[in-house]
């Protein structure tokens, strides 16, 4: 390749380069990939709701990789409208509750808030004591998926996952 183009493939990666980092954009792809945490909502021996933040482990695979869940028997897609709260209740049973769309957050005790977007998991195991709060944030609707474990009606244990 000769000097000139040399010189314009320069030019041009550079001005792509500072166009890039000017919209502020993640840059996944030169950083790895963002773990993926699951919020364990627990009852501990005190009666209260806890959370325990819990990093999915990936099992390489064709043609990406894979983590493993809790096995579940059946999915619900709730939705709640901006502003919407649900005050101190317990996990109706053990189930997954992945965020699709808009925000919230979970208060538990101590005033602790768990914030809530899209992709957010929780693993709900909080099904005595206390409970917790879910509130609805922003304006916009929150959409989630509810997968219900297959043994549900196992009471929550504190350190079990």
């Amino acid at each position: 390749m000769n000097k000139r183009w040399m010189l314009v493939l320069t030019f041009a990666v550079g001005t792509v380069a500072g166009h890039l980092a000017a919209l502020d954009l993640p840059l996944v792809f030169a950083q790895g990939q963002k773990p993926i945490t699951v919020s364990r909502l627990f009852t501990g021996p005190d009666n209260v709701t806890h959370v325990e933040e819990t990093e999915l482990k990936f099992a390489s695979g064709t043609p990406g990789t894979a983590a493993k869940l809790l096995p579940v028997v059946s999915a619900e897609i709730h939705r709640a409208m901006p502003s919407a709260s649900a005050d101190w209740h317990r996990g109706p049973r053990r189930q997954y509750v992945i965020t699709l769309s808009g925000h919230g957050e979970i208060e538990i005790a101590g005033g602790k808030k768990i914030p809530l977007q899209p992709g957010h998991i929780e693993l709900i195991e909080d099904t005595t004591g206390q409970g917790h709060i879910t509130r609805v944030t922003g304006n916009e609707e929150r959409v989630t998926l509810q997968l219900v474990l297959a043994d549900h009606s196992i009471p929550a244990v504190a350190g079990r996952q």
